[in-house]
């Protein structure tokens, strides 16, 4: 491997998305890429503010133990946003045996990808991210202040393209890191929070999308950084405009090349169906993943451009799961749930995983909604982080998707965030979090 930047950094997503590793200097690469590099498995259950979890077996039980991190297939990617070159080297965990690492993000998805490869099935998948430019330099959230005139932003709209060219320069660079770093990203739109904006990544296999939207968040994030700003994924960054959302498309291919959901009209077919039914049914079990921070819940709200429930239809925003219009041979489920401050490699294996489950089982959606689904009778989630760490962890639905340490570390890692921000003013818990997310 060539690297031909004067530093490397190794990275790999712990249980919040967040990125754990090392700096190396690139003469490190080639003994990187055969040999890997030793860190802690209790590394990837870290709480957000980068702690150590109070009763982890991972680090009282095992004595905090090194696992082996290794290259992925994404191979190194540019880093844009910093003043000087460096390239990044995407990661994931391995046991001291050189078995995946149970408590690993991105190893979880690839254990429900591999479900479907064995049934002669690819998973296509593409993202829409939501995110908000703010001014955190203060000791409260702010908005961004408008590079024209310095002044906060007061006014925002969807698909205003005054808003964008406000930004132009940061989108441009935006845009050129992402090409750097090989991120097809496409359009991006003004929504309706101020300063809030959506980007949306190009279709591919599930797990290049995964990589490309946990990478493009790095991205944001930093090029806001550069441009004197910061950006945030949090699904909640101000009561009075609408959340941040993750949205996922996706479709299945069979062995013959042909879309599975596709039976040449707008229905869909009956397998794609029983993958609603089970995206549905797995919906309150998985909420935590969904809505993983303690203002992710204030997303959740009649009315407020995001799901309450789970429900779905046909071209309905208002529903959870919305089957999109268009050419029938695209035919595709659009799980429009997750917020934005969530981790890509759990939020696509929660809905992967609910969809094959549903597939198995043969279930039966309930029937679509039709018209506004804030007034209608739908299947409920849990309301508030407390009881969506409690569904999710004694859900059996859960058990067929994640490993049973994977259910353990994110419930303790969400017990002991829960019981550091009932210690945390609201303000400065809305600051901090916003900052990791």
């Amino acid at each position: 491997m060539d690297i031909d930047t004067p530093s490397l950094r190794t990275a790999c997503a712990d249980l919040n998305g967040m990125m754990r590793g090392k700096r190396l200097p690139a003469s490190e690469a080639a003994k990187l890429e055969f040999s890997g590099q030793r860190m802690p498995l209790s590394a990837l259950s870290l709480d957000l503010w980068g702690t150590d979890i109070e009763d982890s077996p991972l680090v009282f039980q095992s004595g905090d133990a090194d696992g082996q991190l290794r290259c992925t297939d994404r191979g190194p990617v540019a880093m844009p946003w910093l003043p000087e070159p460096a390239t990044l080297m995407p990661m994931w965990m391995f046991s001291e045996s050189g078995t995946p690492f149970d408590g690993d993000p991105r190893h979880a998805l690839a254990r429900i990808l591999a479900r479907f490869s064995r049934r002669g099935w690819r998973v296509i998948a593409a993202t829409e991210l939501e995110f908000t430019l703010v001014d955190d330099s203060g000791a409260a959230l702010g908005r961004a202040r408008s590079p024209v005139t310095g002044r906060p932003l007061h006014v925002g709209g969807i698909n205003d393209l005054v808003e964008l060219d406000l930004f132009a320069p940061f989108f441009d660079d935006l845009y050129a890191g992402a090409e750097a770093m090989g991120i097809r990203a496409q359009a991006a739109v003004s929504e309706s929070g101020i300063g809030q904006f959506e980007v949306n990544l190009m279709h591919g296999p599930a797990m290049r999308v995964a990589d490309d939207t946990w990478l493009f968040k790095a991205l944001v994030r930093g090029m806001a950084r550069k441009h004197g700003m910061a950006a945030t994924f949090l699904a909640k960054p101000f009561e009075a405009d609408s959340g941040n959302g993750l949205h996922l498309h996706f479709s299945v291919i069979d062995q013959h090349k042909q879309n599975i959901f596709d039976n040449g009209m707008m229905s869909g077919s009956e397998l794609m169906k029983h993958a609603i039914g089970g995206c549905i049914s797995g919906m309150p079990g998985a909420t935590l993943i969904f809505a993983p921070h303690a203002g992710s819940y204030a997303r959740i709200t009649p009315l407020s451009h995001a799901p309450i429930g789970a429900s779905w239809g046909y071209e309905n925003r208002t529903c959870a799961i919305r089957i999109p219009g268009g050419d029938p041979a695209a035919r595709r489920i659009e799980h429009r749930f997750a917020g934005g401050d969530t981790n890509p490699y759990l939020v696509m294996a929660a809905i992967l995983g609910a969809a094959l489950m549903g597939i198995e089982d043969a279930v039966a959606p309930p029937e679509p909604i039709m018209g506004n689904a804030y007034g209608q009778r739908i299947l409920k989630v849990p309301a508030d982080w407390v009881e969506a760490i409690t569904r999710f962890e004694g859900s059996p639905k859960m058990a067929r998707i994640f490993p049973g340490l994977l259910i353990d570390m994110l419930a303790r890692v969400k017990r002991q965030e829960l019981k550091k921000s009932d210690a945390l003013d609201a303000a400065r818990l809305a600051l901090e979090t916003s900052q990791a997310v």
